[in-house]
């Protein structure tokens, strides 16, 4: 993954939502230890700082534990946490924005619905290539 330093987020939130992803894709387990803010500064070359902050922001949603003095690891239901939050955060809010974009351009639901089902037809073929 590149880190986009001209986003709009935060390097620290993408080292967050890189972590989750990672969690998510099962590339790193319940109880598994995570990278050290100095393993993910060299990974990203970023400042160790900005990596532990990315770390920090898990630990506080209970993503991530810590044990003194051997590191970070991940929370037992880090998965099903982090799938809860983005369905209920990330997702909602781009569903938001979509609905409202749709309704700007006069786009019926049903519309919009098979603008959906294409995209998602469209994504199973290039995952199957």
């Amino acid at each position: 993954m590149k880190l986009d330093a001209d986003a709009m987020k935060p390097i620290y939130v993408q080292i967050a939502e890189w972590l989750e992803t990672e969690i998510l894709a099962g590339n790193i387990g319940g109880d598994e230890k995570i990278y050290s803010q100095y393993q993910l500064a060299e990974m990203f070359n970023i400042n160790p700082a900005t990596a532990a902050k990315g770390r920090s922001i898990l630990a506080d949603e209970g993503i991530l534990y810590k044990k003194r003095g051997l590191g970070m690891f991940v929370s037992p239901g880090a998965r099903e946490g982090i799938l809860r939050k983005r369905r209920d955060e990330t997702l909602k809010r781009l569903i938001f924005e979509l609905v409202l974009e749709a309704e700007r351009l006069g786009i019926q639901e049903n519309e919009l619905t098979d603008m959906i089902r294409q995209m998602k037809n469209g994504l199973r073929g290039e995952m199957k290539s």
